[in-house]
């Protein structure tokens, strides 16, 4: 397991002043924690801030965006970026949940402040308050089209939204626990639900109607992914011909983070389970690199790569801290993990 290098926060605000300091901490599994700080003495003569580190943590690049800093000891270094920018008035706490439209015009966030909001990208501006939910709001996400909005809450309601004028144009009703997470179909005539209640559910937009429960579990699932599926994978056949509402779900696999500890993956048009995976922990979201590759993570802190074709054993297990592996996000050649830290 690799050592992790941390600094606060709020380091670039910390620096952007002479004598500026900011907290630094490397830890390794098994080993004390190492602390120390780094500190801005000044600007160089071309506009960089000249920073140093205390002993035991090096400096290396430093740029007006970011610093590059190392711990020898632990053979470990991180590259550290400053925000673009800061929206700091769109929620007033913590934000649970975001979106970006594909055009990168509009954001849309749900927060533990009761509220969901869409903004401007590029300023923050908000733009509409989207209400109807009672209770928090668990995940919100834009439909391919940037112009309509899908939600989640512990209201058990499944809610589809304009983002020109925030009216609330399809309520789905039927699961009987908290959503946790939403998933679209294609373009969005389907779009997949999975709640506290245990069961994952594929719904029609166009008849506000429930199309099929994907999978119902003995625990609740707390995040899902839909994805077209590796050819040479065997995703069972329905046991009666699907619904013409059907649209887009040949040839996809769900998958399925449940709180047993378990990741599932099912053939969506068939509801036939196709693996089961078992990981140290409750899993709490999964993705897809690719038709053959998914990643997952845990309540522990593990983000589990798999190759669906067999999943008897991981291609890797990553750790870098035992904090919760909260969401993922595949980008370029790689992906992104945000950790409950």
């Amino acid at each position: 397991m690799a050592a992790t290098l941390r600094i606060q926060s709020d380091w670039s605000r910390a620096l952007s002043k002479d004598e500026g300091e900011a907290w630094l901490s490397c830890r390794s599994p098994g080993k004390p924690t190492l602390y120390g700080s780094v500190t801005r003495r000044g600007l160089s003569s071309d506009g960089i801030p000249d920073i140093v580190a205390s002993e035991g943590f090096v400096v290396g690049e430093v740029t007006k965006k970011s610093i590059l800093i190392s711990c020898p000891h632990e053979n470990v270094s991180t590259k550290f970026l400053a925000p673009y920018t800061s929206f700091c008035r769109i929620h007033q706490k913590s934000i649970t949940c975001l979106d970006i439209s594909s055009s990168g015009g509009l954001g849309v966030s749900t927060s533990t402040d009761g509220t969901m909001k869409i903004w401007q990208a590029a300023n923050g501006e908000i733009r509409r308050l989207l209400e109807g939910h009672v209770y928090d709001v668990n995940c919100c996400r834009f439909f391919p089209s940037g112009l309509v909005v899908l939600s989640g809450g512990m209201d058990a309601q499944l809610k589809i939204w304009s983002a020109e004028d925030a009216s609330c144009v399809v309520t789905f009703k039927g699961h009987k626990g908290g959503i946790l997470d939403t998933a679209i179909v294609d373009r969005g005539r389907n779009v997949l639900s999975c709640s506290r209640d245990g069961t994952a559910r594929l719904w029609d937009c166009g008849k506000s109607a429930c199309l099929g429960v994907i999978a119902d579990c003995s625990s609740p699932i707390n995040g899902i992914a839909v994805g077209t599926a590796d050819n040479s994978l065997n995703l069972g056949t329905p046991e009666k011909p699907p619904s013409e509402r059907e649209v887009g779900t040949e040839g996809k696999i769900l998958l399925l983070a449940r709180e047993d500890k378990k990741l599932q993956g099912m053939g969506l048009q068939s509801r036939q389970p196709v693996f089961l995976f078992v990981g140290s922990d409750a899993f709490n979201c999964c993705t897809f690199l690719s038709s053959t590759y998914i990643l997952a993570g845990t309540q522990d802190g593990n983000i589990y790569q798999l190759d669906v074709r067999n999943t008897n054993a991981p291609i890797q297990v990553i750790h870098r801290s035992g904090a919760p592996v909260l969401s993922l996000l595949p980008y370029r050649d790689g992906f992104i993990a945000s950790q409950g830290n």
